[in-house]
C-alpha cells in the first residue's frame, strides 16, 4: 500500500508473492469497475475536452482570478501546463483531465463543488499548491471552482458519486493493534514501509498517471497528508482513492467482502497513532543540563525523556541550481548539556541510506523531470550540475562564528564571504567535519579536529538519526562559536537526500532558529513563591485577627 502526499495507495502484485485474504490487487479492484482504467479515463478526458466552451470561459466571472492566480501553473488551456509547471513535482493538476484527487466521491467520479473549494480553501500540503481562504473573497473562491469545472465537459454531463461517510468508531490501544495487523495484512509496508516512512521495497517504483514519479506518503507526518491528517480524513481516503495517482479506491473491495470496514477505521487509527500530535512550531531549541556523561548514541533511552523541536526544511530556490523537489520535509532536534560539552541528536525521515542501488532509476528519473530541457538559461542548472551523481546523505547545521549583538545574523544559507558561518556537517559516506561557509557551495574544512566535533548515527526504517558533539568552548575562537548558557544562538539546517538527486546546492534548508543552553531552576525559584504564600496567609490571619478583637472590644465598650 502506497500513500501520495498523504493517502495510501494499494498497489497491483504481479507475479506470485505472499496473499492474504484481504488482497492488495489494484488490478483486480479496478476490474470490477472498467470505466476507472486511468488509460481510458485519461483519454475519454482528452476527447470531452478537446473543443471547451471558449465562449463560456470568456466571460467567465472566474477567468480573471485564474488568470492571475492560477494559469501561471495550470496554464491558461487548464491542462496543468503553466510556465511555472516544469519546476513542480508533482505537476500540477490538469482540469481538463478531470481527476481529482482529494473528494468525497467514488473513484473515477467527479468532485462536487464543496470538494474543489476545499483544496482551493487550504491548498494541498507537500506540493506547490497554497491555500487561497486569506487571500481570495468567498465570491471570488466560489466563481474560481465555478471556472475550474469549464475546462470539461464531463461536468456537463456526469454528475457526483458522493459516498455517504459511517461516523468514527472510537480507537484505543486494541484498535491500532488491529490497524497494525491489517496494514501488515494489505501489504502496506511494499510502498510505506514497516514504520511508515514511506520506504518500501516499491517505492523507488512508483508514478503518476502520467509517468511522473511519485513519492509514497510518509505515514508520520499527517500534517502534510492532502486532504487532511484526522482518523476520519484518513479512512475517506482510503474510501475514495487518489484518482491520477496508484491509490485506488477500498470502496468496492468493502462492497465485495475483501475488507471490512472495521479494518478501514482500525487501518486510519493505526496511521494517526504514528504520531498523535503534530508538531507545535518553536523558534527556541533548549538544552537542558543534566550531570555526568552525555548519551552519546543516538538510541540511547536517555533520549526519550528529552524534548523534542520540529524544525521544517523547504526546497533551496535561492541561488542556481535550484531544487524544487526536496526529499526532507523537516527535523527532529534535540539537545542536552552537561556545563563542560553540548550534544544535538537530529532525526529526519529519509527513505534510502543513500547511495542505494535500488534508488538509482528514481534518482534519475527525477534530475531528469527537474531539468527538462525547455527550461529557460536563466534558471537551468550548469552543464555539470545536468547529470546527479552518486552522493550520500547529508545534514549540516550552520552558526555564527560568534554570538551576534541584538539582531544580527550572518546569511542564514551559508554565510557570505564578509561574514562566514560555523557548521557542523555530517555525511552517510564519512565523518564529522567542522566547516567554513564563505556563500552558497563555498565550504572549507577547518583544519583537523578543530574543536573537538564527534558524530554517532544510526539509519533504520526510513529514519537517520545523528549525535553531534562538542566542548561547549571553541577551541579555536576565530572560526568557531562558543556557547554562552542563557543566550539564544542562532542554528540553521539544510539537509540532502543522495538518492534523490540532491548535492551541493540542491536540498533542503531551514531559516535561522535558536539553541538556548539552561540551567536548572534554583531551589529559590521554587522555595521564595512558597514562604511567600505563607508569609500572606500568615499575616492575613493576623491583621483579620486584630480586626475582629477591635470589633469585640467597641460592642462589649
Amino acid at each position: 500500500m502506497s500513500v501520495h502526499a498523504g493517502v495510501m495507495v494499494i498497489p497491483a502484485r504481479t507475479g506470485e508473492g505472499p496473499g492474504s485474504g484481504l488482497g492488495c490487487d489494484r488490478a483486480h479492484i479496478r476490474s470490477r469497475r472498467p470505466g476507472l482504467i486511468p488509460a481510458l479515463v485519461l483519454a475519454l478526458g482528452a476527447m470531452a475536452a478537446a473543443s471547451p466552451a471558449a465562449a463560456q470561459q470568456a466571460d467567465h466571472a472566474g477567468k480573471p482570478v485564474y488568470d492571475r492566480w492560477c494559469a501561471g501553473c495550470h496554464g491558461v488551456d487548464g491542462q496543468g501546463q503553466g510556465e511555472a509547471a516544469a519546476y513542480m513535482l508533482p505537476r500540477p493538476r490538469n482540469f481538463v483531465q478531470a481527476l481529482y484527487q482529494i473528494r468525497s466521491t467514488r473513484s473515477g467520479s467527479l468532485p462536487t463543488d464543496a470538494d474543489i473549494l476545499r483544496v482551493i480553501d487550504i491548498g494541498m500540503p507537500g506540493t506547490a499548491m497554497p491555500g487561497w481562504r486569506e487571500s481570495l473573497s468567498q465570491t471570488e473562491r466560489n466563481n474560481l471552482v465555478a471556472y475550474l469545472k469549464t475546462f470539461s465537459r464531463f461536468f456537463a454531463s456526469d454528475q457526483p458519486q458522493v459516498l455517504e461517510m459511517p461516523r468514527a468508531p472510537r480507537g484505543g490501544p486494541e484498535v491500532v493493534e488491529q490497524g497494525r495487523q491489517a496494514y501488515q495484512q494489505l501489504e502496506c509496508f511494499k510502498c510505506h514501509g514497516q514504520a511508515g516512512r514511506g520506504d518500501g521495497a516499491s517505492a523507488p517504483t512508483q508514478e503518476d498517471d502520467n509517468k511522473f514519479p511519485i513519492r509514497p506518503a510518509d505515514l508520520s507526518q499527517p500534517w502534510m497528508f492532502n486532504g487532511g491528517g484526522t482518523v476520519e480524513d484518513i479512512y475517506h481516503r482510503l474510501r475514495t482513492g487518489l484518482d491520477g495517482t496508484p491509490m485506488p479506491s477500498l470502496t468496492d473491495a468493502l462492497e465485495g467482502g475483501i475488507v471490512t470496514d472495521e479494518q478501514l477505521w482500525a487501518i486510519a487509527h493505526y496511521v494517526r497513532s504514528l504520531t498523535p500530535q503534530d508538531p507545535a512550531l518553536r523558534e527556541v531549541i533548549e538544552a537542558g543540563r543534566i550531570e555526568g556523561e552525555l548519551p552519546a548514541s543516538p538510541d540511547d533511552s536517555a533520549w526519550d525523556g528529552v524534548d523534542r523541536f520540529w524544525v521544517p526544511l523547504a526546497g533551496q530556490i535561492i541561488v542556481k541550481p535550484r531544487w524544487f523537489s526536496p526529499a526532507v520535509t523537516g527535523v527532529w532536534v534535540q539537545a542536552l548539556h552537561n556545563g563542560t560539552d553540548l550534544s544535538l541528536r537530529v532525526s529526519w525521515n529519509d527513505r534510502s541510506n543513500s547511495p542505494d542501488p535500488t534508488w538509482a532509476e528514481w534518482r534519475a528519473r527525477v534530475t531528469e523531470v527537474m531539468e527538462p530541457k525547455e527550461m529557460g538559461p536563466s534558471d537551468a542548472a550548469p552543464a555539470d550540475a545536468q547529470v546527479a551523481p552518486e552522493s550520500p546523505d547529508a545534514i549540516a547545521l550552520w552558526f555564527p562564528r560568534r554570538i551576534p549583538a541584538g539582531m544580527e545574523r550572518p546569511y542564514f544559507f551559508m554565510g557570505n564571504t564578509r561574514d562566514p558561518v560555523y557548521a557542523w556537517h555530517w555525511q552517510s559516506r564519512g565523518e564529522a567535519a567542522e566547516l567554513r561557509a564563505r556563500g552558497p557551495g563555498l565550504l572549507e574544512a577547518l583544519a583537523g579536529a578543530a574543536n573537538g566535533l564527534t558524530a554517532q548515527s544510526t539509519f533504520d526504517n526510513g529514519q537517520w538519526r545523528v549525535v553531534f558533539r562538542r566542548p561547549i568552548v571553541a577551541a579555536d575562537s576565530a572560526s568557531a562559536i562558543t556557547f554562552t548558557g542563557g543566550q539564544p544562538i542562532p542554528v540553521a539546517f539544510f539537509a540532502w537526500d543522495g538518492d534523490n538527486g540532491e548535492h551541493g546546492t540542491r536540498g533542503a534548508l531551514s531559516t535561522w532558529y535558536f539553541v538556548q543552553l539552561t540551567e536548572p531552576a534554583p531551589a529559590s525559584t521554587y522555595t521564595t513563591p512558597l514562604i511567600a504564600t505563607l508569609l500572606t496567609a500568615g499575616l492575613g490571619v493576623l491583621v483579620v485577627g486584630r480586626a475582629q478583637r477591635r470589633e469585640r472590644g467597641r460592642k462589649t465598650g
